[in-house]
């Protein structure tokens, strides 16, 4: 399961388009010393402009188009050189720490994209294992060579992981619950039962005989799971909760100090309401950022908890004690390396260099993990970590520009060959 609602997948992108939501009551609280910033008082990060390298042009091709459905049918054009491309400091530095935590899995996944097969990272792999991170830009020109998806042209956006206050127990000031996945949110494999269902699923729950919809956000919130011991945690404010439902992880800020880490365990299989498009669309918010969103829920609370009632999706979660949190591919996802990529478009643990019109983001991620809004070629969402820097700097990423995949030397002649 991914950080993020494998549906998981986030800052302003899915709530215009695709993650969770809350009940907004007037004042509610909690201890002061352990919550976050109010959002209403927050703005998002200015950007720091930058000038985006242009995409590489398209015709020729290396492979001709047959099926858009994933990189190869989108056309793969070889990249420029990446000796000059590939910046020193920080960044590359975790971008190679993430890269080696993904080799495993990398070595062995099946690559939806159709650009790599596991042995082809088997030399970089090994080289990563010992490789000084001191010189991690060399490390990556050694072993890659970039190619570019389509027309290269991107569009990246923030995700976080969010700190709100919260209890292990209900008690004065932390009234919201947070559910672990019902034992009866039973998920179908349709392709089971029908090879022209291969691919879909659905979610719900057994009525007698008949497999019905699961409760919607609004029964839920109401309290049709109440009193059925599927609390594993208490919130102090359930508009903080619904951007960590957002999210899909996030820290729980103890009474006493401590930190309980909860990640995704599940959704209702209801569809998704982006509010933020919702609000857009009704001109009740301009920018659409996180931070516009929860300012206007903040001062219309009445209003507010009505449009994420519309949302009728609701994420259950469980108690993270190992490392994390964790991404699509299994291991835990990095800060300012870690980008949600679409796997038909790029093999999961590969790296790839951002070149966009905001300077933060700039520069080698390594994809590692996927979200349900992240579809397409040359669109990722950028993982910032922890704290009130990621959550301003996610609240309010949005940037565009070009998009080199990094795959083993010699992918691009192989390639060449399949057309």
């Amino acid at each position: 399961m991914s950080l993020r609602q494998s549906g998981g997948t986030l800052a302003a992108a899915w709530l215009l388009s695709a993650c969770a939501g809350g009940v907004i009551p007037p004042g509610a609280g909690g201890p002061a010393p352990t919550r976050p910033p109010r959002e209403g008082g927050e703005t998002a990060t200015r950007p720091i402009p930058a000038t985006p390298r242009p995409p590489v042009p398209v015709a020729p091709p290396v492979t001709a188009p047959v099926d858009t459905a994933n990189a190869l049918g989108a056309g793969i054009t070889p990249g420029p050189s990446i000796i000059d491309l590939i910046p020193s400091g920080e960044r590359s530095r975790k971008a190679l720490q993430a890269f080696r935590l993904s080799c495993p899995s990398l070595m062995r996944r099946s690559d939806q994209s159709g650009l790599t097969r596991g042995a082809d990272w088997n030399s970089a792999c090994a080289a990563a294992a010992s490789w000084p991170e001191v010189s991690a830009s060399e490390f990556f020109v050694r072993y890659f060579e970039a190619v570019q998806v389509g027309d290269g042209k991107a569009f990246v956006t923030g995700y976080y992981e969010p700190e709100i206050a919260g209890s292990r127990t209900q008690q004065p000031g932390y009234d919201v619950p947070i559910y672990r996945r019902p034992s009866n949110l039973i998920d179908v494999d349709l392709g089971l039962f029908s090879d022209s269902l291969k691919g879909k699923t659905i979610r719900g729950k057994v009525d007698g005989s008949n497999l019905v919809p699961f409760d919607e956000r609004s029964q839920i919130v109401g309290g049709s799971l109440a009193g059925k011991g599927l609390e594993l945690a208490w919130a102090a404010d359930p508009v903080e909760f619904f951007f960590l439902q957002v999210q899909g992880s996030g820290r729980l800020l103890l009474p006493g100090g401590g930190v309980m880490r909860i990640g995704y365990d599940g959704q209702n299989g209801r569809d998704y309401t982006g509010i933020g498009k919702l609000m857009k669309d009704r001109g009740l918010i301009q920018a659409g950022s996180m931070q516009d969103i929860m300012q206007y829920l903040r001062a219309h609370p009445d209003e507010g908890a009505a449009i994420m009632n519309e949302n009728k999706s609701f994420v259950f979660f469980r108690e993270l004690t190992g490392p994390g949190p964790l991404g699509a591919m299994g291991v835990a996802v990095t800060p300012e390396a870690t980008v949600a990529a679409d796997p038909s478009y790029v093999p999961l643990g590969a790296p790839l260099l951002l070149s966009l019109d905001r300077a933060e983001p700039n520069g080698i991620w390594i994809a590692q993990d996927t979200g349900g809004a992240i579809k397409g070629a040359n669109r990722f969402d950028s993982f910032w970590g922890a704290g009130s820097n990621a959550r301003s700097i996610a609240g309010g990423m949005s940037a565009r520009g070009s998009a080199l995949i990094l795959l083993p030397i010699g992918s691009a002649a192989r390639l060449a060959q399949q057309r």
